[in-house]
Parts: structure tokens; C-alpha cells; sequence
């Protein structure tokens, strides 16, 4: 269930901070920005990680942890609390007018688990075979989030291999024009840039990036099995605080 987003300042800052100690230290050596400006290097490096990425994962895949990277920057809000009064509300509707007039109730929502469970609780579905439908399609979810997130952990173990093999290139391009001076400094410049930029976007980006999402898709997966154990405690038609206070217990440390 994913609510409203607001902007995680602790990545804008973390990425601040990697930019201007990278850019300052250059300048305290004594060098200059654009040094580290080299748009071949920046083809090697992006354009090589990218159809490895694309080689080793599927377009669909690839597709959405692209979409999914805006989490780092403005990640789900957890609203467990709305969810656990919309849990409990719906646990007193149905022990007073029964499980049917949660249909109604699924009809309004826009999330497809709710909507699924609450249409099989309306549909009289036993609560062990209602779990079991649902941690199905939760696993089903989040197994394709974490190999989409998967992506960004590979783009940063192919970026300093690829880093490197633009290093070797440029260093090609100097052995073949020793004989002309002025021909060597663009090459040695590819070649060095090229390492700085596959290790740099490998440490400073791309595993960052797969280890926040990590942590996003692991937090979501907690509010995904509250809301089934909520939903299965509706239909076991256990006591509605009883399901309140289990559901709290899910989000002790917020």
C-alpha cells in the first residue's frame, strides 16, 4: 500500500556531499572541472554498463527498476496507520452485517490486494486458503521489485570493469599516436576518466541506488503482510482490537 511521497533529503545530501568532496579535492590538486569532463570516456562507461545490464536482464525488468529509481529520492509513505483503521473499520462492518458488505468496500479501493481479499472474504473464501492466495500474490510482487532493483546492483559491478576497458582503449589511441604530441593528451585523458567515471557512478550511484531500493522494498513488504494478516484475521472474524493491537506490533519501531 503506498501512499502520498515526500523527498528524502538524506539522498539529495548524500549526493551533494560525494560531488563537491570529488569536485574540491580536484581542485585543492591543483585541477581543474573540466578534466574530469570527457564525453568518449562517459559513452565507454554508460553506454557499455547499460547493454550489459540490458544482456543480462530483461527489458520489462529493466523497465521498472528504471521507474522504481525515483524511491531514492521520493520513497512510498508507510501509512500503517490509515491502513490498521481501514482493517479495523472493515473487521466491525463485517461482525455486524456480515462478510458481504465488504464487497461494496472492495469496489472502492484502488489497491489490488486489499480489493482481491476483501472480494474473496466477501466471497466466503476459508481464511487458511485466503492467506494462502494473497502471500502468493505478495511474493509473486515482491519477487520481481527486488530482481527489478537488481539492476542497479549489476550496473555497479559491470561499471569499473567496463571503467577499465575504457582505459585500455584510450591507452590504445596513445600507443597509435606517439608520433603526433598532440593526440597523446585526449588520449591518456579518456584513459584515466574512463576509470574514474566506471568506478565512481559504480560506488557513488548505481549500489547506493540498489541498496536503498532494497531497503524500500523491504519495508513495503512488511505493510503487505500486515494487511494479510489483517485481512485473514477479518475473515477468521476474530475480535477487532485483538486485530489492532497485532497490527501495531508490526510497526514498533515507527
Amino acid at each position: 500500500m503506498i501512499g502520498k511521497t515526500k523527498i528524502d533529503i538524506s539522498s539529495i545530501l548524500g549526493i551533494a556531499v560525494a560531488l563537491v568532496a570529488i569536485m574540491g579535492g580536484q581542485m585543492l590538486e591543483g585541477g581543474h572541472i573540466g578534466a574530469l569532463i570527457q564525453f568518449a570516456a562517459f559513452v565507454i562507461v554508460v553506454g557499455g554498463t547499460v547493454g550489459a545490464v540490458l544482456l543480462q536482464s530483461p527489458v520489462r525488468t529493466l523497465i521498472s527498476g528504471i521507474k522504481m529509481s525515483k524511491w531514492v529520492f521520493y520513497p512510498p509513505v508507510k501509512p500503517y496507520q490509515i491502513l490498521i483503521r481501514q482493517l479495523v473499520s472493515w473487521s466491525y462492518l463485517s461482525k455486524q452485517e456480515g462478510f458481504l458488505v465488504l464487497e461494496a468496500h472492495a469496489d472502492t479501493v484502488t489497491d489490488p490486494l486489499i480489493k482481491k481479499g476483501l472480494q474473496l472474504i466477501a466471497d466466503g473464501s476459508k481464511p487458511e486458503k485466503l492467506r494462502e492466495i494473497l502471500e502468493i500474490e505478495v511474493g509473486t510482487e515482491v519477487s520481481f521489485q527486488r530482481q527489478s532493483a537488481k539492476i542497479w546492483e549489476a550496473a555497479g559491478g559491470y561499471a569499473p570493469t567496463i571503467g577499465i576497458l575504457g582505459a585500455v582503449l584510450g591507452l590504445i589511441h596513445v600507443m597509435e599516436n606517439l608520433s603526433d604530441p598532440s593526440l597523446l593528451g585526449p588520449g591518456i585523458a579518456v584513459a584515466f576518466v574512463a576509470t574514474i567515471y566506471g568506478v565512481g557512478l559504480a560506488n557513488l550511484l548505481f549500489l547506493p541506488v540498489a541498496s536503498k531500493l532494497k531497503t524500500v522494498i523491504n519495508e513495503q513488504l512488511v505493510m503487505r503482510e500486515a494487511l494479510v494478516d489483517g485481512l485473514v484475521a477479518i475473515a477468521n472474524g476474530e475480535n477487532p482490537r485483538e486485530i489492532e493491537s497485532r497490527l501495531m506490533s508490526y510497526f514498533v519501531d515507527h
